[in-house]
């Protein structure tokens, strides 16, 4: 089973800063504790199955049984990365009864995992 993320479309309005500039990109520039969290995050995001379960959690919101399902994968193998994802604040939960449902956590999730795609496609 092959998992697709789908680029969204762009905003009409532009939701990227003009990074023209040298003094615009100088703005942005990361601190050396932002820079190690960015780096953990992305360890996070790099591997193969945590990335399939975000672009899973595209669609909206999942329960553990459906992303077992979806991904081909153990109950066992699901949680524990999506004990990964929860630890780096990328996907929110809720439980319903026995039930667990996962999403993504908030809009930058969506957004990260958006430009990586559309990265990827640019090439």
């Amino acid at each position: 089973m092959q998992d697709r993320c789908q680029a969204l479309p762009e905003d009409p309005a532009g939701s990227r800063a003009d990074f023209a500039s040298g003094e615009a990109r100088a703005a942005y520039e990361p601190s050396p504790d932002e820079i190690r969290r960015a780096s953990d995050l992305l360890k996070v995001v790099g591997d193969l199955t945590r990335m399939r379960i975000l672009c899973a959690l595209l669609r909206g919101e999942l329960s553990v049984s459906d992303l077992q399902q979806s991904l081909d994968m153990s109950q066992s193998a699901v949680s524990h990365q999506l004990r990964s994802l929860r630890d780096a604040n990328l996907v929110k939960y809720r439980r319903e009864w026995k039930t667990v449902y996962y999403s993504l956590a908030d809009d930058h999730v969506l957004d990260l995992i958006t430009l990586v795609v559309e990265h990827i496609r640019h090439d």
